[in-house]
């Protein structure tokens, strides 16, 4: 088993300004999002430019951050939140959604898709590989903030936490939903498939393995198990996503045109 080395979560200190680990992290994962998608938008095939892409992750910022945070409020945190309605602002004290967040960044896709001129699934597609990144780096975050972890637990890749060994399960998310389902996906939109396919496996993929994560991860405390002594509100949330990844998925493929 491995001790959790208790990581600072102020990455630097400057007088009173503190960045974070937290912070950086999703500044990192904007950065390598920015630049696989400029090296994408240079392939012509996918009907890109490299000049849209700076605004795009602009676009995409906005989103994840209002709507992470937000739905983090709504969805795990209504309660405390009308008792306290500035902590919707203090965003490096952690707390974001990630349902929130993707409501946000398909917000950010529909109203840039306007300006662009593309359909709301020509905007989606080509952001969906790029969104796991987010989501790996994220839960790097949270490792370092020392937040959401597992159940207690003795398998041999524990961390020890508080003299408890537990699952690290923002790990288990980061390597499912980040770094795997971002392999996934990136390989499958280079070989073009149909419009909205792309998009319907992004929503597949997340919303499994976050489903599946759930049954290692302690759900909120002021929220607990909704049913069954088992059922979270991630795997209310992420239910949707696999039904509307799989909808998706068959009507890309049954809509496709057949070769002539």
């Amino acid at each position: 088993m491995i001790p959790y080395p208790e990581i600072d979560p102020v990455a630097l200190a400057l007088g009173p300004l503190k960045i974070r680990w937290y912070g950086l992290m999703y500044l990192l994962g904007f950065a390598i999002a920015w630049f696989l998608a400029r090296r994408r938008a240079r392939q012509p095939e996918f009907g890109w430019r490299v000049e849209w892409v700076d605004d795009l992750i602009f676009y995409l910022a906005i989103g994840v951050i209002l709507g992470g945070r937000l739905g983090y409020i709504l969805f795990y945190n209504f309660a405390d939140w009308t008792q306290d309605p500035l902590m919707i602002l203090r965003i490096w004290e952690g707390g974001m959604s990630f349902h929130g967040g993707l409501l946000g960044v398909i917000a950010a896709a529909w109203l840039y898709g306007r300006k662009l001129g593309k359909s709301f699934f020509e905007m989606t597609d080509f952001i969906a590989p790029l969104a796991p990144l987010g989501l790996f780096f994220g839960r790097l975050g949270n490792f370092i903030n020392g937040e959401l972890w597992g159940k207690p637990t003795d398998v041999p890749w524990a961390f020890v936490v508080d003299g408890v060994p537990r699952h690290a399960s923002q790990l288990y998310e980061g390597l499912l939903e980040g770094l795997l389902l971002f392999t996934i996906l990136w390989l499958y939109s280079a070989r073009r498939p149909p419009v909205m396919a792309v998009s319907g496996g992004f929503l597949l993929g997340y919303g499994l393995f976050r489903f599946l994560v759930e049954f290692v991860r302690v759900p909120d405390a002021h929220l607990g198990y909704l049913a069954f002594s088992w059922l979270t509100m991630g795997q209310i949330l992420s239910t949707p996503m696999i039904l509307g990844g799989l909808l998706l998925l068959a009507l890309a493929y049954l809509r496709r045109p057949a070769p002539a």
